[in-house]
């Protein structure tokens, strides 16, 4: 392989791609505003949600169990009344997420430490939000009855405290993962596209009968947008600390290096999906066709230990699983290579094998 045909082919993509204004921002501008939008919509925090109250105790107690609630900033009340039918209505017509009953009752056995009942009504149709919503009321409910309750200890003394993401905020947990998947299609992208936009344009026989040889014309294809991925690892990185102020424990090196072996990946997918592909357009949409697949079992939106057994499986031959894993640990635990070699070592088989299949597919097209 000749380092200084390799360096013009290089040289020629760059050239090419940002020869138009536009691809700048879709390179590097793009990335960002994706994650500054995704960071801020893939969220399980819930806040301000629309509840509405029946209290049938009318007493100091059950108001200030109710401005418990709606001080937490997570409920926001949104409607009173006597019938609970009115609370059950709310819900059906999507006024509300949440119905808070309380009983008549509700003051007197509270002081008479008898355990003062409230009920919860939840709109199960939005389950996830349902579900969060009922973890914070639960808590909300067992800190007011400890503090009100004339005294009594309560059965179960819990003391809560979450280990490297201590608020609990899910957007340091799905910031870098956002940040993975956005690099991930920017990659599949612009390798697929680059390829066959070279075939539909004529210029890709051009190269075929020049001196290059095809690994020097897949290294020329390749490096520019790993040299383009590593750049917008960089850019989302800084975004996820400044903006939205991710905290990062570890080591920025050891993220590069694996975003790195990641990327390799992403190349692969995107060489073999120019292979395969004869237009941009054919190209464009099998590139989102392996994408949503490959974001759907990456345990970016749904926890991998929740899915079918098989599809557990399926997801050990994703790079994306992996790295998010990687990049998760990075941020908020700190970890190294030692508490991850496991993952760095399928990412990078997993980026060497699907980048050495697609470049002897590529190759054979080319010979």
């Amino acid at each position: 392989m000749n380092p200084g045909r390799v360096w013009e082919m290089v040289r020629k993509e760059f050239l090419q791609l940002f020869r138009d204004p536009r691809m700048w921002r879709v390179v590097f501008i793009a990335p960002v505003i994706q994650l500054l939008v995704f960071g801020y919509a893939v969220s399980t925090d819930i806040k301000e949600t629309a509840t509405f109250v029946v209290d049938h105790s009318g007493t100091r107690a059950s108001r200030e169990l109710v401005e418990a609630f709606t001080a937490s900033g997570y409920f926001r009340v949104v409607g009173r009344s006597q019938r609970p039918a009115d609370a059950v209505r709310a819900l059906d017509r999507e006024e509300a997420l949440v119905g808070l009953v309380i009983p008549v009752d509700f003051a007197e056995r509270l002081r008479d430490g008898r355990g003062a009942a409230v009920q919860l009504l939840l709109d199960g149709s939005q389950s996830n939000t349902a579900t969060v919503a009922q973890g914070y009321a639960e808590r909300i409910v067992q800190n007011f009855g400890v503090r009100h309750g004339g005294g009594a200890a309560p059965a179960v003394d819990l003391r809560e405290r979450a280990w490297f993401n201590p608020s609990l905020a899910s957007r340091n947990y799905n910031v870098p993962a956002v940040a993975g998947a956005i690099i991930f299609l920017v990659c599949l992208l612009l390798t697929a596209l680059a390829v066959v936009r070279e075939r539909e344009i004529g210029t890709l026989e051009q190269l075929m009968v020049s001196p290059l040889t095809a690994a020097e014309l897949i290294a020329g294809k390749t490096v520019p947008f790993a040299i383009i991925g590593l750049a917008d690892v960089l850019l989302v990185t800084a975004a996820a600390l400044f903006w939205f102020r991710v905290p990062l424990v570890g080591s920025l090196a050891l993220l590069m290096f694996a975003s790195l072996l990641f990327i390799l990946s992403g190349l692969g997918i995107g060489l073999l999906i120019s292979t395969v592909s004869k237009t941009q357009q054919e190209a464009f949409m099998t590139t989102f066709l392996v994408f949503m697949p490959t974001i759907l079992l990456s345990g970016l939106m749904f926890p991998v230990s929740s899915m079918p057994e098989l599809f557990q499986w399926l997801t050990l031959a994703n790079p994306m699983r992996h790295y998010l894993e990687i990049v998760r640990g990075i941020f908020l635990k700190g970890a190294g290579v030692t508490a991850m070699w496991v993952q760095f070592l399928t990412l990078f088989a997993l980026g060497a094998g699907v980048l050495g299949f697609a470049a002897s597919r590529f190759r054979k097209q080319v010979g």
